[in-house]
């Protein structure tokens, strides 16, 4: 929940919404909805799980920019970047890559 507000505070109402009713987009929005609401009915572990799924669904494209950001990190940094890069490949690689901003 308090993810969602800081992305509005962000970026602003239109484009949050705007981003999560895209198309190519909609699964993960409706995973991450389904364990938010999971968790709400005292499901946490389930609702953990699905809505982690839904961020990565949402999220997947921006992995490798945010590996190429930890790259920077020292001593941890290089194996962070490596990890997000094939989390990024195993989602699809670049295939929704509008910044919502």
């Amino acid at each position: 929940i308090l993810f969602i507000i800081g992305l509005t505070i962000i970026i602003g109402l239109q484009k949050t919404v705007l981003f999560f009713t895209r198309r190519p987009k909609l699964k993960g929005t409706a995973a991450f909805t389904t364990g938010t609401v999971l968790i709400l009915l005292r499901w946490p572990l389930i609702g953990f799980l699905v809505e982690l799924y839904g961020i990565f669904i949402l999220f997947g494209d921006f992995f490798a920019t945010i590996g190429s950001f930890a790259y920077n990190i020292p001593i941890v940094g290089p194996y962070i970047a490596k990890a997000l890069n094939q989390a990024s490949q195993a989602s699809g690689g670049r295939r929704n890559t509008e910044i919502p901003v």
